[in-house]
């Protein structure tokens, strides 16, 4: 019988956890002598009181959604990828090739070329991890943060050497030309007759990430190939028993997130940027591991996780903007959600447990 129920395994654990984060930060902000009171109101204001904060809420959201997916399907094969940033680098240089290389008369055919190209750049950097930890039993783990650092100096060097313009100093491409352009979604909703704001940065690439979580969905809970990663995640000799090869489905599993984590490039580099920058990625695939983890590998989750982390980066920036509370606090506050909802995930878990087990020897007394 199950320690806990499933439902407080997906809703209560975060839930107390994220309280007992918020309770700290508190602390910490009375600490500085700032009002916490006041801090939060101004998060919520400036993350979700007007449509300029929403739309810059679902731009941080949408790298997460991107990130966490790519954990989340890497997890359920019982990996810890934890390349998702490299991967998106890597998805980022493939974007910029695909929106340089070829004039596009429109955004629409340029996009599914865009998400094609970012998705095989982040498979194929995931490739290499997956195939060592699939035959030379390499820990996925070092490998994939290793291949973070080569995909920063690999960056580098085809922005200063190979893709910068001749009359420019900024180690960056050129600007994609306008058939590359992904509307906002101001651009979107003003079809329908809908207002938003016309500065925010949220774009087209939040419905490829909503389109995302519905096949990984898809993937992980009706499919065979989902069945066969599940199982694996499970239990590796169980999984041979049953006739899966664990070489085929680690690599598949790693190729599936690689293409996820480098999908987050549509947003940050075709969407926002419209060009290829260094540290285009700003630790996104970092925070992704963060919001699988309090989303427990389901697409569902990790969305409601990136829509929170969403409004940590974006309610951050509007504290630090007018308060006097620095940058570094507001990365201690998104740590402290992190620390809570994931590294110290057992300390909520196990007295719920205890608490549940109680409930249910009195109640069958």
């Amino acid at each position: 019988m199950d320690r806990m129920p499933a439902w407080a395994d997906a809703i209560l654990v975060p839930l107390i956890s994220l309280v007992l984060a918020a309770g700290l930060s508190a602390l910490v902000i009375l600490a500085i002598g700032e009002d916490p009171v006041a801090a939060v109101k101004l998060m919520i204001t400036g993350a979700l009181g007007s449509s300029y904060g929403w739309s810059n809420t679902l731009y941080y959201a949408t790298n997460f959604i991107f990130t966490g997916l790519a954990f989340a399907v890497a997890s359920h094969a019982g990996l810890f990828n934890i390349g998702s940033e490299g991967q998106a680098m890597m998805g980022g240089l493939g974007v910029a090739i695909v929106c340089l290389m070829i004039p596009w008369p429109h955004w629409a055919m340029a996009l599914p070329a865009a998400i094609l190209g970012s998705a095989v750049f982040g498979a194929l950097w995931a490739l290499i991890p997956g195939w060592l930890q699939a035959r030379r039993g390499s820990h996925i783990v070092i490998t994939t943060i290793m291949f973070n650092f080569i995909a920063a100096a690999f960056l580098n060097y085809m922005l200063v050497n190979v893709m910068r313009p001749e009359t420019s100093m900024d180690p960056a491409t050129a600007k994609f030309p306008a058939g590359a352009h992904l509307p906002t979604l101001h651009d979107v909703l003003a079809v329908f007759g809908i207002p938003f704001s016309k500065g925010g940065l949220a774009n087209v690439s939040l419905f490829v990430a909503l389109a995302a979580c519905v096949l990984v969905w898809v993937l992980i809970w009706r499919t065979r190939l989902g069945y066969e990663i599940r199982a694996l995640g499970k239990s590796e000799s169980a999984s041979r028993y049953a006739g899966i090869s664990p070489t085929r489905i680690i690599v598949i599993a790693m190729l599936i997130s690689g293409a996820l984590s480098g999908c987050m490039a549509i947003n940050n580099v075709m969407g926002e940027a419209e060009r290829l920058i260094l540290n285009a990625t700003e630790g996104a695939g970092f925070i992704g591991i963060a919001v699988a983890l309090m989303g427990r590998n389901h697409p569902f989750g990790v969305l409601l996780a990136a829509l929170l982390f969403g409004f940590l980066y974006q309610g951050g920036s509007e504290l630090a903007l007018w308060t006097s509370i620095p940058r570094e606090l507001i990365v201690v506050i998104q740590a402290l959600v992190i620390l809570f909802t994931g590294a110290l995930d057992n300390m909520v878990r196990m007295p719920l447990e205890r608490i549940f087990a109680w409930v249910r020897k009195e109640t069958q007394t």
